[in-house]
């Protein structure tokens, strides 16, 4: 492994710094050249690292090693042909490097082609006399190309060779999750802790594992032996407080959530879970407090903003809650969830019009789901807006086709405007059921059938 620190690396680096600074050309062996190039790459100090390329092709044309740290920056800066071509050449006198395969198979990645990554991955793997970082990259491509039990393979040889490897630990996680293999998961874990007894990683998942399939107690014994093997472990604090508080054990539950505010800095999540604990106990001035405390620490935390405006709410205050949402929204001006907590507030206080544009809002961000449309519709139907009801309706009727409830009101719109034509082609009202057309004259009580 190369030592940056060693006397004679740091000499070269000297001594090309300074001939920058200078019109002066000093003379460097390709050697000296690769281990400046991979400093400077490996300290991010990418145009260094190219000057320090191109001065070393030019003093040593023919140096394969030099070659391939050039096709290396091609690939980070996204010239993938160029750095294909480069590998092709070099390949042609070293047709067994592995390298040459890994930096294919990033370029394939790269470029999304997870099969032609994954086949030159697998030529590397026969190459290399150290496989383990290859078998992480196998098991990331068939994770990104979701071949998870493929993955799996990969992700369980990383952690048998190296049980702290913990990144592999949560990919092999997520792939047994989107497999439906809980149990293989436990499986895993448990192999761990046979292993390692104390790894309070192992024992943290393992609890959140126990906690989703509904076993609080064998959950609550996970999280505190993760605790025993590290007592500053604060995501064991926190999920041992979560059990807690599905048992109804608040106030042990609060004492786990403070514990974390001891060794960490304060967060939304602590703060408002803190909070949500007192609201239970009936502890509302405390409640209020924490509440409060979590969007001072995180303002662009929207689930903050939300718990504190649904706490006014619940205590009957309006006024506070309106107050709220207008600072959460020019802070969180693009977020869906208080855009739909500003709807559902101004529906509680019957304020349609400002309901509506909180609708709107909705589906300019993008929320553009039947249930939102049929909101707006509803509320424009209620204060008579035909116009722009029917211009929601148009473009809802394109995206959702043949959807009954759009063209009930979509048929409606035409009839109350007077564009007979245009009704009569949107539906036949007798293909409706007595429960479509019950719906059809709630909405427009004027018109006859």
């Amino acid at each position: 492994m190369l030592n940056y620190n060693s006397e004679e690396i740091q000499s070269s680096i000297s001594k090309f710094e300074k001939m920058l600074k200078t019109n002066l050309i000093f003379f460097f062996d390709a050697q000296e050249f690769e281990d400046i190039i991979i400093h400077y790459l490996g300290n991010g100090e990418n145009q260094l690292a190219k000057k320090a390329l191109k001065m070393g092709l030019e003093q040593h044309p023919s140096s394969l090693e030099i070659m391939l740290l050039q096709s290396e920056v091609f690939i980070m800066d996204e010239k993938y042909e160029a750095a294909l071509e480069l590998l092709e050449y070099v390949e042609k006198f070293t047709p067994f490097d592995e390298e040459i395969a890994l930096q294919k198979a990033s370029i394939a990645s790269k470029k999304g082609d997870h099969p032609t990554a994954i086949e030159c991955l697998h030529l590397a793997l026969e190459l290399s006399e150290d496989p383990i970082e290859i078998w992480n990259l196998l098991g990331m491509e068939h994770l990104l190309a979701e071949e998870y039990q493929n993955a799996v393979y990969f992700f369980k040889n990383c952690i048998s060779e190296n049980p702290d490897d913990y990144p592999s630990l949560y990919n092999l996680l997520f792939c047994y999750e989107q497999l439906d293999q809980d149990d293989l998961a436990i499986e895993a874990l448990n192999e761990i802790l046979e292993e390692d007894p104390y790894c309070e990683v192992a024992w943290h998942h393992l609890g959140k594992l126990f906690f989703n399939a509904g076993k609080m107690k064998e959950a609550l014994s996970a999280f505190d032996f993760a605790i025993i093997s590290d007592d500053t472990f604060s995501g064991a604090y926190i999920e041992k407080g979560k059990v807690l508080e599905h048992l109804g054990r608040t106030n042990e539950a609060i004492e786990n959530y403070e514990y974390v505010l001891t060794t960490e800095e304060p967060n939304a999540f602590i703060l408002m879970s803190i909070g949500k604990c007192h609201e239970k106990l009936g502890n509302q001035s405390l409640a209020l407090r924490y509440f409060l405390k979590s969007i001072k620490v995180e303002p662009g935390n929207e689930k903050g903003w939300e718990k504190l405006i649904d706490f006014y709410l619940s205590v009957g205050n309006d006024k506070k809650a309106k107050f709220h949402l207008k600072n959460a929204l020019e802070i969180n001006s693009d977020s869906i969830l208080l855009w739909q907590k500003s709807a559902e507030l101004y529906l509680h206080l019957k304020k349609y019009e400002k309901a509506i544009a909180a609708y709107l809002q909705l589906l300019n961000l993008g929320l553009y789901d039947l249930e939102t449309v049929l909101n707006v519709l509803n509320l424009q139907l209620e204060l008579s807006r035909w116009e722009e009801a029917l211009s929601v309706a148009e473009e809802a009727n394109s995206t959702f086709p043949d959807t009954i409830a759009i063209q009930i009101r979509l048929l409606g719109c035409y009839l109350q405007l007077q564009k007979s034509k245009q009704a009569e082609s949107v539906l036949n009202w007798d293909s409706l059921t007595e429960d479509q057309k019950e719906e059809f004259k709630s909405l427009f009580p004027k018109l006859k059938f």
